[in-house]
């Protein structure tokens, strides 16, 4: 397996303050233990452009898609901080941190459907699946993987794809943007209660989602999740598989109560692209959501890298 890394290095320019978690010593976390993992010289490094309004707009609407850009811009130019919601501020590196994120998903999905690389995983930031059709939230302004999962139905041809989230938050900003698509599946499992307190009623029949209990191990959410989702994955038999890849429900991480470890990522992922090669070619683009305890999230995607990677 050929699996495309994309790290812009302006993801690392996004800054929302000091203390915030959402901070850019993540995408550090993530490379230095790719690169003591040894699969740094395994990876394909990959190149991303900015995402265009066009694209932003399969996912958002256009009044969002402009007025964000414009508040983006005008941090970028001033050098002061822009709030959008309490807890999503804006920087001088925020505009072309956030197209560079939602273009690395986009670039992804071509090189995937090329067939220049088996599979992809975009280390980038902000993060994206918190995003709405018009709303900015939870450390979100885009949304990557809604933004490349259209751009592959819209614009490659593609019929079915599935979204396949397993953040410790609930992906409200993704269910809105694809809730009554009959083109997209999207399953996914997080912690309830806890922020943003939405997804025990599903918005359309295309949503899948498995509230989990604080507190609850790995092996229970893996079982839930064999049980529970990955049949209507099989059955929908989607053409691409997009992950909106959160590891916050890491048991070292701060901001959840799950109890997730790396093995339990790794036992997903392998799920996960199974079914890609029975249903997909293989073809997986997995993003980086969540993951805020910066040991356990570098350790957590070297094991959802290991599976993409594998022969």
């Amino acid at each position: 397996m050929t699996t495309a890394y994309y790290s812009p290095p302006e993801c690392r320019l996004h800054d929302m303050g000091a203390g915030h978690p959402e901070c850019p010593q993540r995408l550090d976390a993530i490379a230095e233990q790719v690169q003591a993992s040894g699969l740094g010289q395994t990876l394909l490094a990959a190149q991303a452009v900015p995402a265009t309004a066009e694209q932003l707009g399969r996912a958002h609407t256009p009044a969002y898609v402009a007025q964000t850009l414009a508040v983006l811009a005008q941090a970028k130019a001033g050098g002061q901080p822009r709030y959008l919601d309490p807890d999503t501020v804006a920087g001088p590196g925020t505009l072309d941190a956030a197209l560079l994120a939602a273009g690395a998903a986009v670039a992804a999905t071509e090189a995937v459907l090329r067939g220049d690389a088996s599979n992809a995983f975009c280390s980038v930031r902000p993060c994206g699946h918190h995003a709405t059709r018009d709303q900015a939230m939870g450390f979100c302004f885009f949304n990557n993987v809604a933004v490349a999962a259209r751009h592959a139905l819209e614009v490659l041809g593609l019929q079915r794809v599935a979204i396949i989230d397993f953040d410790v938050h609930h992906g409200n900003g993704t269910e809105d943007i694809v809730a009554g698509d009959e083109r997209v599946l999207m399953v996914g499992f997080f912690q309830h209660p806890l922020y943003p307190g939405s997804g025990t009623q599903p918005l359309a029949d295309n949503i899948l989602n498995l509230p989990i209990a604080p507190y609850t191990r790995g092996p229970a959410i893996c079982d839930a999740f064999e049980a529970e989702l990955m049949p209507r994955l099989e059955a929908f038999a989607p053409q691409m598989l997009f992950i909106s890849a959160g590891f916050d429900a890491h048991r070292e991480d701060a901001l959840g109560q799950l109890g997730m470890v790396e093995a339990d990522y790794a036992w997903i992922t392998a799920q996960l692209k199974a079914l890609a090669q029975r249903h997909c070619q293989g073809r997986i683009v997995s993003v980086l959501e969540g993951g805020y305890g910066l040991s356990a999230l570098g350790r957590s995607v070297v094991a959802h890298l290991r599976v993409l990677a594998a022969p």
